[in-house]
């Protein structure tokens, strides 16, 4: 047995269930960290920019998911739908906190930051690109929607990934690596999509004679 069907033989036993509970301990853990001071000077900020952070991770964890499987034959399909689900619990809690205990729910103030700061914009609408994604990330949905609307619908996480990112970059205000890193990492994920699908597009036209 080589190494690839050893690690697909292993992750078929493993349940996805359990994927929720690792991944939400991150955010617990910057929690109790919060509450206890111990996020540095401003521990408000850090939570905010942590819990966003996680989202944008696994975001990229969930694009990496099918060039693992179509490039090394890993298959991790199985544990998608936990991961983007994860990844909207981030970014609605990250959400939350700045509405809640940054912004103290002065409405004036948020509609402010959300027409007025590009770099919340962008948030806003990568956040509201997830909502369908995670209202539908169900079999009922798929059924109801039909697979080939159902994954057109889904391809809005693109959307939310480039735009999580730029966010990221914006909110930093300086050009550091980090930010950048992730910016790039998404595109060439993207660009992955791009490229496989005109290929396969090449592909048709040949065997068709178009």
């Amino acid at each position: 047995m080589s190494i690839v069907q050893a690690i697909n033989s292993a992750i078929r036993r493993v349940p996805a269930w359990p994927l929720y509970v690792v991944l939400v301990i991150p955010g617990i853990w910057v929690f109790y960290q919060a509450v206890n001071n111990k996020l540095g000077a401003d521990p408000l900020k850090a939570l905010e920019f942590q819990l966003g952070l996680y989202a944008l991770q696994l975001l990229v964890a969930v694009l990496l998911i099918t060039p693992l499987r179509n490039l090394f034959n890993i298959n991790l399909i199985k544990f998608r739908r936990s991961i983007g689900l994860m990844a909207f619990f981030y970014v609605l809690t990250h959400f939350t906190v700045y509405l809640w205990l940054d912004q103290q729910w002065v409405w004036a103030a948020i509609i402010k930051d959300i027409t007025k700061r590009p770099y919340i914009i962008i948030g806003v609408l990568s956040f509201l690109a997830l909502v369908p994604l995670a209202i539908t990330s169900n079999n009922a949905s798929i059924k109801r929607l039909g697979a080939a609307s159902w994954k057109k619908l889904h391809r809005l996480v693109y959307f939310a990934a480039i735009g999580g990112s730029i966010h990221y970059v914006l909110l930093r205000k300086t050009w550091e690596q980090e930010p950048i890193l992730y910016v790039l990492v998404v595109l060439a994920l993207l660009g992955y999509r791009v490229v496989r699908s005109n290929r396969g597009r090449l592909g048709f036209f040949r065997r068709t004679g178009g």
